[in-house]
């Protein structure tokens, strides 16, 4: 891969990341399935039991909760560490905000078809009170 090739993979990649962050924030179902593959797994161990969801599942979640931005919540999104390990395999680190909680989400990207698509999601939160502690 060349140095043009991997800045081209790693802007690609940012711009699907602001895509999942816009998602996040809006509670928008179609843009969350532009950015997931159709198969994606989400795990969080942060309460018992584990939770493990499939796409479907998640995006009833999102379609049954307010969204950020209907409640006009500040965006407190941001990435953490991208790691672009070939030109089909990629690692994201982010945080981001569903108040009170606040997320550190660890994101795996394949890149198929020309695009990048999230294929794991391990997330873990916090209160937002608790989140001022750290």
């Amino acid at each position: 891969m060349t140095q043009s090739e991997g800045t081209q993979l790693v802007d690609e990649l940012i711009e699907t990341i602001h895509w999942y962050f816009d998602a996040l924030y809006n509670g928008d179902t179609e843009l969350f399935e532009k950015v997931m593959h159709p198969h994606v797994r989400l795990f969080s161990a942060t309460d018992t039991p584990t939770v493990e969801l499939d796409l479907p599942t998640y995006m009833d979640i999102v379609r049954n909760r307010p969204s950020p931005s209907s409640r006009n919540d500040p965006r407190l999104d941001r990435v953490l560490s991208i790691e672009v390990a070939t030109p089909t395999t990629a690692h994201v680190r982010v945080q981001d905000a569903v108040l009170p909680k606040m997320f550190t989400d660890d994101l795996t990207f394949l890149r198929v078809d020309g695009r990048w698509r999230i294929v794991s999601k391990v997330w873990h939160y916090v209160l937002a009170e608790s989140a001022r502690q750290l």
